[in-house]
């Protein structure tokens, strides 16, 4: 079952976390989240999922900042969120995805247990002039069955800003 935006802002400050949260920006069955101003996007031609990739940083200006096809752009929400006793999972907004801009590539499941920041995998078909504090995509969360673990440790988990691939931590556990 998805839950409400009722039952989403019912469940706000025990085991649902949004901070900042504005009423404005609930749904019926879900709440945006706004793009933060800081962008990352690989600095290297060719990626290696063994290694770290290095990556620049670009920040949007007030004027906006025009994306371009072809780059991966890897942003983050604004607000940090916190689910416990339910999976977040994450969506572009449809005003959004009509512009021809993608804002995750495969990362829109979440884990009960998250706590963090959402990085975006931001992609366009298009030249797209984006800007900083737009709601770019939305939350929203299905109740769990049965028992469960929490996401407790991994590597994302209490994120401070937009994360690059840390897959290559993968390939050393024993």
């Amino acid at each position: 079952m998805i839950l409400s935006g009722r039952m989403i802002k019912e469940r706000l400050g025990k085991d649902i976390i949004i901070d900042p949260f504005d009423e404005k920006s609930l749904n019926p069955n879900s709440y945006n989240l706004k793009l933060h101003n800081e962008l990352l996007i690989y600095d290297e031609d060719c990626l290696d999922m063994k290694k770290p990739n290095k990556t620049k940083s670009l920040t949007i200006p007030p004027e906006g900042l025009i994306l371009e096809p072809g780059t991966l752009y890897l942003g983050r929400t604004m607000e940090y969120t916190e689910t416990n006793n339910c999976v977040p999972m994450l969506e572009g907004r449809s005003s959004v995805g009509r512009l021809g801009l993608f804002v995750h590539v495969t990362a829109g499941f979440g884990d009960v247990g998250f706590k963090g920041y959402w990085t975006l995998e931001i992609h366009c078909i298009q030249p797209i002039r984006v800007y900083a504090e737009v709601a770019l995509c939305q939350i929203y969360y299905h109740s769990i069955e049965g028992p469960f673990d929490p996401y407790i440790s991994g590597k994302y988990q209490n994120n401070t800003g937009v994360q690059p691939s840390l897959m290559y931590q993968d390939f050393f556990i024993e």
